[in-house]
């Protein structure tokens, strides 16, 4: 029977270079070296293309939630023209008035399913973020800073301001 290990002492095949341990051994360094290069920049990639799709993914879902902000913004007078004619209206009744509360309710509708929320803080703290004072008044019945009358109704699209609510405040 023929084996194909060399017994000891056999000379190696002609065509196997005569290579030592120590080469053999940098070569074998050196490709565990860059074999590490490669999955370190591998995994570098593959998380850098998982940034890259949840910012994308991020970034659709804030141009989906803010399409109608220029749309909305728009009709933001047309409410405040409804709520003044309700207002001017108060002591009357009629199809008219009727007509006007049931427009109002159905873009207040229309605005609410598409992320828009009225900003009313009659009462509440002033808060400069979301209200714009336009006068202070002493007034003994609220604490200091405290909203008391609200000229204009604010809104917000989606929990960012698009028109702060314009306010008078109680003065300390």
């Amino acid at each position: 029977m023929h084996s194909e290990n060399p017994t000891p002492g056999a000379q190696a095949p002609a065509d196997v270079p005569d290579l030592d341990t120590d080469t053999l051994g940098n070569e074998l360094e050196q490709l565990r070296h860059a074999l590490a290069n490669l999955r370190e920049e591998a995994l570098r990639e593959r998380a850098e293309l998982d940034n890259q799709r949840k910012r994308l993914v991020r970034d659709v879902d804030q141009a989906r939630r803010f399409a109608n902000e220029k749309l909305l913004s728009q009709l933001l007078p047309v409410l405040d023209s409804l709520e003044a004619g309700l207002v001017a209206a108060a002591g009357e009744s009629g199809p008219l008035k009727d007509g006007l509360e049931l427009t109002l309710r159905q873009l207040l509708k229309v605005g609410e399913d598409n992320g828009l929320t009225q900003v009313n803080p009659q009462g509440q703290a002033f808060d400069p973020e979301w209200h714009q004072a336009i006068s202070q008044l002493a007034s003994p019945g609220a604490a200091p800073g405290t909203v008391v009358q609200v000229f204009q109704k604010g809104y917000a699209l989606n929990e960012r301001l698009l028109r702060p609510a314009l306010v008078v405040v109680a003065a300390d």
